[in-house]
């Protein structure tokens, strides 16, 4: 990819198939749990699309994403109960809101995962930051085999497992193209 997540930004939110994407990943998600007074981590946030479309029935949302213009777009849409962060999900994260004592309901990454360095130690620190009984849902994009963008049942399986979640289900909720979403739910038992 030549432009950088901060030069997509400013044309983001009138990108038909971002929104297309924000749009059926955002109503995946209403089909297998309610967000109302949750506490959500949204990884990965982008300009806000799914952020904005949770914002109000969530109790608050921490919106992340190391795309410094990616967030300003979203705190231009004064969104009351969101607070953004310009950065990564790491150890030095973790601990911080550990120490805080903020631990999150939901976390949602859509199509986010799949552009960070290391998976797996991602869902695991990522799975530190969930409340018990909290959730991790991931939408990305199905690979078939070991070819490709995104990831496999069996990739995400294995991730999920090793970072102490419970892997409740992995659907196909929608196709983009010939593209098939994959979504991942995931819950911290502990």
């Amino acid at each position: 990819m030549s432009e950088s997540w901060d030069d997509m930004a400013v044309g983001w939110d009138s990108n038909k198939a971002v929104i297309a994407y924000s749009d059926k990943a955002t109503h995946s998600l209403g089909e297998v749990l309610k967000t109302k007074g949750l506490t959500i981590l949204d990884f990965g946030c982008g300009t806000g699309l799914m952020t904005e479309k949770l914002s109000p029935d969530a109790a608050s949302i921490t919106a992340i994403d190391p795309a410094r213009k990616m967030i300003s777009v979203l705190n231009a849409k004064e969104l009351h109960n969101v607070t953004t962060i310009v950065g990564v999900v790491d150890e030095a994260f973790v601990r911080e809101c550990r120490q805080a004592g903020k631990r999150f309901d939901l976390i949602v990454a859509s199509s986010a995962l799949a552009f960070v360095a290391d998976y797996s130690e991602t869902i695991a620190l990522l799975a530190m930051l969930l409340a018990d009984k909290g959730l991790l849902v991931q939408w990305d994009w199905e690979k078939s085999e070991d070819e490709g963008a995104g990831f496999t049942t069996s990739e995400v399986q294995q991730a999920y497992s090793e970072a102490g979640l419970n892997l409740i289900s992995t659907t196909n909720p929608f196709s983009m193209g010939d593209m098939r979403v994959l979504m991942a739910v995931g819950q911290r038992t502990d």
